[in-house]
Formats: structure tokens, sequence, C-alpha cells
């Protein structure tokens, strides 16, 4: 089946998943997350990307971007990995694909999932065991967003700025969003959406994504062909 292509949805944010080849780690030190992190914030202001949220998981990394233009993410991630996987190959002494084919993508309804979202890729590292609070997790957007950690690399949503006009009540009702874990419905959404490319959103949105020229959600059930004998 062929693949569609890729959304053309300037100023949407879109939830991007790029994950290792064979699920293998992509990240083996320090040094290997520092370096990926210099190699994004330069694609984001080469390219005109924003990033609301982020994690750099072991064996794959979760992003929420706002791209200026059309192609600002996939121009970003091309040129992350011409900068990353060379380097990343020397060190571990490898060859071959770092990456499991193309990234993933999904646009989000700002209004109804940013904020499930954003909990969404700053508890990865809870959910996988990795770290017993999202406070705890070196590599993502959570201390800058709950806690106000200078990160030059995280670009608020205005949704997120609308939260309050002081930083340290904005910074609380954050951090308010985390008292539960994301509901397993909207777990599904999200990676049904990530995995097969529809949008996140509800009917409304989706349609209003299909008439930019991407198709948004799942065909309707058709006929069974009938089998010959």
């Amino acid at each position: 089946m062929a693949r569609q292509p890729r959304y053309a949805s300037p100023r949407l944010p879109q939830h991007v998943v790029q994950r290792g080849n064979n699920r293998r780690r992509i990240f083996c030190e320090d040094g290997d997350y520092q370096f990926f992190r210099e190699c994004l914030l330069s694609a984001n202001q080469r390219f005109g990307c924003l990033v609301h949220a982020y994690v750099f998981m072991p064996n794959h990394v979760h992003l929420l971007i706002s791209p200026d233009e059309s192609k600002s993410i996939s121009r970003a991630m091309q040129a992350i990995g011409r900068r990353y996987v060379p380097r990343f190959n020397r060190r571990h002494g490898r060859t071959g694909a770092l990456w499991e084919g193309r990234y993933r993508a999904t646009v989000v309804d700002s209004a109804r999932y940013l904020f499930t979202c954003q909990r969404y890729i700053e508890l990865n590292p809870v959910r996988a065991g990795l770290a017993a609070e999202a406070s705890s997790y070196r590599w993502s957007s959570f201390a800058a967003n709950a806690l106000g950690k200078v990160d030059e690399l995280v670009c608020p949503h205005e949704l997120y700025t609308a939260l309050s006009t002081s930083p340290a009540r904005r910074q609380e009702a954050y951090r308010a969003l985390f008292d539960s874990p994301v509901a397993e419905p909207e777990l599904r959404k999200i990676r049904d959406a990530t995995s097969k490319g529809w949008a996140l959103g509800d009917d409304s949105f989706r349609d209003r994504v299909s008439k930019r020229g991407r198709r948004a959600n799942p065909l309707p059930p058709g006929p069974r062909p009938e089998i010959g004998v």
C-alpha cells in the first residue's frame, strides 16, 4: 500500500515519532543524547520548527512540533539524520541504517489534545519504567514546562502560556495536569493516530485537515470482493 504524503499543515502541532531500526538503541551514552539535542536545536532554527514537548528514549524519540511551513518538519528530520547517524555509527562501531524507516507523524487538534499529547510524551519514561516520575527523567521537556527550567529547545504553545500570566502559576497549573496518568482510551487514540498517520482530533478537525489535501481518517469499509471459483 502506498504511503500517504506528509501533512502540509503549517502552524498546526504534529506529534512526531522516530524509532531505531528493529527498535534498537539510538542513544547509548550521554554524549549521544547531547549531540542529538544539538542537531535538533540547529535543525529547528534553520527550518522553522517550534518544539513544545519532547522526550528522548533509549530507542526512540517523541516530539510535539509546530512547523512554520509545510516541509519544515521533514527538512529538519532529514538534517538531523545526516548529522546524527554518521557520528553515532562511528562512535559505536556500526554501519547501516539507524532509523526504522521514515518518521511517523500525526497532526494534533490543539484545543482538545495539545496537553494530552504533551502529557503522553513527558510521561513516556514513567510508563516504560525508566523513571519513578516525570521530573526525574533527564531527557525530556517536563522540567521546562512544569518546573520552569531554562531549555532553549522548548518553545511553549500559546495554550500553555494562556494557563496564567504568572510563570509560577502557569507551571503549577501544568503540573496539576499530571496528577493522574493519561487514560487508556486516550493512549490508544494517540498511538493509533501516530502509527497509522491519521489526524488526532474529532471528526470536524479531521475534515478540516482533509480539505488541505491530505486524507486524515481511515476509509470506510467497502464491500468485500467476490472470490471467483
